[in-house]
């Protein structure tokens, strides 16, 4: 950019008649001003004007630069214009993703309202429980439940995400409601199978703080939430989840909180961004949505 400069200086210089008046028209001082031709005139290896101490004849290579150069000027102008001016408005293609399950219930009916508000924005969104690499994947955004790993990504967190056990009356009327963790190895649990491994080592926290860790197992156990939900729904199991996926599910009745008295660590669910300057305004736009619909206490903690 350097050079692109010089020749705007080069140009202007011309246009104005003298190194002095280009100088004060781009708020340089002369030595500056002549410094910059000069360097210019030694990148090109030519000549371009000719100085005496009244005036300044473009040589036939600065009028040859002037003729050629200044259209490339004015086109790099406009562009630099529009996107600055497209840096500003919230505009452009979304891209994002988001664990299924979680984009299903909060992301999908929140976007009619947020693309009505902002009708030049489109959105791309790939429901997946893998965690992408936002950058080779060309991803603008994600929106991650739980611990982050990758410390050289952008995190504000949205909303604490409260985890539960929970199983449904009938299984519960069948099986008796355990008292105490120690009792959850005598049931059988529906095992999540993460990027971690077998997550069969449930850890809690009593009324007092302290931690219980409690080895159990199961006949059922996925890499998939939404199946280990359909388990627990149909009556074969207690399975530990986020309270936002079973939510509407206690709600209604159909499931039941079991050991109400202890609790697992909390964690957290965030918008992740690839870097911390010059956000898009769309993502900016999109993560203070989320923020001012969801509140301090996400539609999922309600009631």
């Amino acid at each position: 950019m350097d050079r692109i400069d010089d020749i705007a200086l080069f140009l202007r210089v011309l246009d104005l008649g003298s190194i002095s008046a280009a100088a004060r028209s781009l708020d340089l001082s002369v030595a500056v001003a002549s410094q910059r031709l000069k360097r210019l005139e030694k990148q090109l290896g030519v000549r371009l004007l000719h100085r005496t101490t009244r005036q300044l004849h473009p040589t036939p290579e600065g009028l040859l630069l002037a003729g050629q150069g200044r259209a490339l000027v004015e086109e790099l102008e406009v562009l630099t214009d529009g996107l600055r001016q497209g840096g500003a408005r919230v505009a452009g293609t979304l891209r994002m993703t988001v664990s299924s399950a979680f984009g299903r219930l909060y992301i999908s009916p929140l976007l009619p309202e947020f693309l009505s508000r902002y009708p030049e924005v489109r959105v791309s969104v790939d429901l997946s429980d893998q965690n992408a690499d936002l950058v080779s994947a060309g991803l603008d955004l994600a929106i991650r439940i739980g611990t982050l790993d990758d410390s050289s990504l952008v995190a504000r967190k949205l909303a604490t995400n409260r985890r539960v056990l929970c199983a449904s009356p009938d299984y519960l009327r069948r099986h008796g409601m355990p008292s105490t963790p120690d009792e959850l190895g005598r049931h059988q649990c529906l095992l999540l199978v993460a990027a971690q491994g077998r997550q069969d080592t449930w850890r809690m926290r009593d009324r007092r703080g302290r931690e219980v860790a409690v080895r159990v197992d199961g006949r059922i156990e996925s890499n998939q939430g939404d199946l280990l939900h359909n388990a627990a729904l149909a009556g074969l199991g207690i399975v530990r989840y986020s309270l936002w996926h079973a939510s509407d599910d206690l709600r209604a009745g159909r499931l039941q909180v079991v050991l109400p008295g202890y609790r697992f660590i909390d964690t957290g669910i965030h918008a992740v961004m690839p870097q911390r300057r010059l956000v898009p305004p769309r993502v900016r736009a999109f993560v203070d949505f989320l923020a001012e619909k969801w509140g301090e206490t996400p539609p999922w903690e309600r009631a």
